[in-house]
């Protein structure tokens, strides 16, 4: 699911390494009917799935005898429900796939996550479910595969605290005016990382952090207070699990994301990848600085919902996909973004233990007062 984006498009390039071992029997996508015709030609899925409707008609033509398409907002739940497959990379950004993912998990699949908002708003269904159905999840973002990873040296028990790296984004070194009026294309321009743009933004505001401390406290059954970030320029060391005897394990590579996607898909077998091998010595040095929480202060807010739980996931999660549209088309400053989500979140009415129609009224309800604290 969103073969076409960025995550999509690197695990195709892994999947075209293994074919003889790996069949792709769907594909879906948003809008970019035609690179996802593209890839239904060649890949020859038996099911194709595009969610905007607008383009349906262009997408069936495109591979008329090929492949059976399913359009509009369901196509990505019917895909899941009516396909046999063993596993699923869901890299569709934002809670579009959310019902999609949550039926693999019921369906006890192996559900390869890139998509950190899944278990930021439904964590409280997903984890406990997958442990009912027996399914996988094996998250694809870096960081949290790099714990995935390093969890194996010991048990769930004997876990300390997880240290998650961040670059630090663009504006590591910016001062706090400086970054209040930065530019678009200042925020997309990430040092390290080639990502879409909504991600890219969160990593400048380094809210994709926030929304990762919350998204570990839900896939590796912690604390908030077992969940710390340190910033890592150079992005070799992509995370660290602290145990109990005072080892540190981390899982150290290039900045590729054909690395955990490949795992993910293999585990627990590790196979030939095509990412670069990392060369320590040609590396020679690498930094680590506590994050500054004065200048992003987004992290706060991570902890404080991965420590209230409920429905505060979902509408942190919907707030700032709102506030990085508005920052996109250039009706909100940057610096705007965090205070308008903790403005949202303070003005929430908490749920402690929501059905999922709650949460996603949780997520609406975020997007929605975005735009009123914007009148207000």
């Amino acid at each position: 699911m969103g073969s076409t984006g960025s995550i999509g498009r690197s695990s195709l390039d892994v999947l075209s390494r293994m074919r003889d071992q790996y069949q792709v029997v769907a594909l879906a996508g948003g809008s970019r009917w035609k690179e996802l015709a593209e890839q239904t030609i060649i890949w020859g899925p038996e099911l194709v799935a595009i969610t905007d409707e607008r383009v349906s008609d262009d997408m069936s033509e495109a591979v008329r005898g090929h492949t059976r398409v399913l359009s509009g907002q369901s196509s990505l739940f019917d895909l899941v429900d009516q396909c046999d497959f063993d596993v699923v990379i869901v890299g569709v950004v934002g809670t579009a796939a959310l019902p999609a993912t949550i039926r693999a998990v019921e369906r006890g699949k192996r559900v390869a996550l890139a998509n950190k908002e899944s278990l930021v708003v439904a964590g409280s269904i997903i984890a406990p479910l997958a442990k009912e159905s027996g399914a996988e999840v094996i998250p694809i973002d870096s960081e949290h595969s790099a714990v995935f990873q390093a969890m194996h040296a010991g048990r769930e028990c004997d876990v300390r605290r997880v240290i998650l790296t961040a670059s630090g984004g663009p504006f590591r070194t910016w001062s706090a005016d400086r970054m209040a009026n930065a530019r678009l294309d200042d925020a997309l321009n990430h040092p390290t990382w080639d990502m879409g743009p909504k991600i890219s933004i969160d990593s400048a505001t380094m809210m994709n952090k926030a929304l990762e401390i919350v998204e570990a406290r839900w896939l590796f059954s912690l604390s908030h207070e077992q969940i710390e970030v340190v910033i890592h320029p150079e992005s070799i060391v992509h995370s660290l699990v602290e145990f109990f005897d005072g080892s540190m394990v981390a899982q150290l590579g290039t900045p590729d994301m054909r690395t955990p996607i490949q795992y993910a898909l293999t585990y627990p077998a590790r196979l030939r990848c095509p990412s670069a091998a990392l060369d320590l010595a040609a590396i020679r040095e690498m930094h680590f600085e506590p994050p500054d929480v004065e200048r992003f202060p987004a992290l706060r807010l991570g902890h404080e919902v991965a420590a209230r739980g409920g429905t505060a996931g979902a509408v942190f999660n919907g707030a700032n996909e709102a506030a990085v549209g508005k920052f996109r088309q250039g009706a909100m400053a940057f610096g705007d973004i965090a205070k308008t989500v903790q403005r949202v979140l303070e003005r929430h009415e908490f749920v402690a233990d929501p059905s999922l129609a709650d949460l996603m009224q949780a997520d609406r309800w975020g997007r929605d007062e975005v735009i009123r604290c914007m009148t207000v």
